[in-house]
Order: C-alpha cells, then sequence, then structure tokens
C-alpha cells in the first residue's frame, strides 16, 4: 500500500525531523515514502512541567528547526518522554543514571507520551498532537538491569529502556499504542495528516 498516494500529498516531499532509526523505521514499515533531516535542537535546556506541553513543544520546535531550511515540504518533528511520579525522565546521561532509571520503573506502571508535529511549507500550516500510553514493567533484578545497561541500548531512549530489544522482557503489560512507546503512534499521525491535508 502507498501511503503517500492514498493521502495525496500533492507531490510535496515528507520529512523527518528526527535522528531516531525507530521513528525512520515505523515510517517505512507502514509504507510513507520519506527523507530524514535531522534537527540540531539542544533538548538540554528543554523542560515543562506538563508532560503533554513538553512533548508539543519539542516537536514543534525540532519540526520549526528544519522547515527554516526547506521551501516546500511536509515537515515531521516528535519527542517522547517516560513520566513517572509526574517526572519527566528523558535519554539517560550515561549507564549510571540508566540503571538509576530502570530500579525506579521496575515493578510500577509509567506513562510514555509522543508528540508531533506537522507543518506544510510554504504555506506555514501547522497541526500537533501527542499519544499516551501507560506502561507495567515486572519487577527487575539487579543483574538484569546491569547487563541491559551493559548493552547500551538503553542510552538514546527516554526512561532508558527499548521496548522493541531486550528491554521488552521487562514489560508485563502495555495499556495504548505500542508503537508510541517505540517513539512514533503512528495511526494518529496516520489520522492527523489526512485531515491536515483536506
Amino acid at each position: 500500500m502507498n501511503i503517500n498516494a492514498l493521502l495525496n500529498l500533492n507531490g510535496k516531499r515528507l520529512v523527518l525531523a528526527s535522528a531516531s532509526p525507530r521513528r525512520a523505521y515505523l515510517l517505512e514499515l507502514v509504507g510513507f515514502d520519506f527523507e530524514v533531516l535531522v534537527s540540531d535542537l539542544d533538548e538540554h535546556n528543554e523542560e515543562y512541567t506538563m508532560p503533554e506541553v513538553h512533548v508539543l513543544e519539542l516537536s514543534q520546535k525540532k519540526a520549526w528547526k528544519v522547515a527554516e531550511t526547506i521551501k516546500d515540504g511536509l515537515i515531521v518533528g516528535a519527542d517522547t518522554i517516560v513520566v513517572l511520579d509526574k517526572q519527566i525522565l528523558g535519554k539517560p546521561a550515561g549507564v549510571d543514571e540508566a540503571a538509576q532509571m530502570l530500579r525506579r520503573l521496575s515493578g510500577r506502571t509509567h506513562t510514555v507520551y509522543t508528540g508531533f508535529t506537522i507543518i506544510e511549507k510554504p504555506g506555514g500550516k501547522i497541526a500537533s498532537d501527542y499519544d499516551r500510553t501507560e506502561v507495567r514493567f515486572r519487577h527487575l533484578s539487579q543483574q538484569e538491569i546491569t547487563e541491559y545497561v551493559k548493552t547500551r541500548n538503553s542510552l538514546d531512549k527516554a526512561g532508558a529502556y527499548g521496548i522493541q530489544d531486550q528491554g521488552a522482557l521487562f514489560v508485563s503489560g502495555v495499556n495504548g499504542c505500542f508503537y508510541n512507546v517505540m517513539g512514533f503512534p503512528v495511526t494518529k499521525f496516520y489520522e492527523t495528516l489526512r485531515r491536515f491535508l483536506v
């Protein structure tokens, strides 16, 4: 199924403003034709108290950063965070922080938020939305945490785990969109883009 033809992009190129290989994989998986232009936005100085605001603001800033370099196209920015006890857990700074995050998530339920933004150039039309998914972890042993952080899979992921890699062994239940936990809610994005193009 050719999603670009189905949606009638009117010849506009679709640009993913993200360095995440998981987001690119998911867009490819459902049949989008797109290119990647990485936003160089410094996320470390960006933090908002409400998770919805955090992911929406950052997805917009990432999309606009790339949109400034493009004359014509549809630019997509996204941001994912993990929330536990009303605290935002982003990407860990190193293996020690990754292990600390996993110890906090062990045996508990956390929420994953992903926000995305679509910007149309040259018109400047914009749409943003987000999705949230609850993820339940089983109790993890210290050895499991130590072995997992050794793989370094945790370092580029919010909450220090990937549900699509060995981190899947930590998850005992998911309530909501599975792909949102991977970093991109493809169904909500498709529905939003379809309305956006009308």
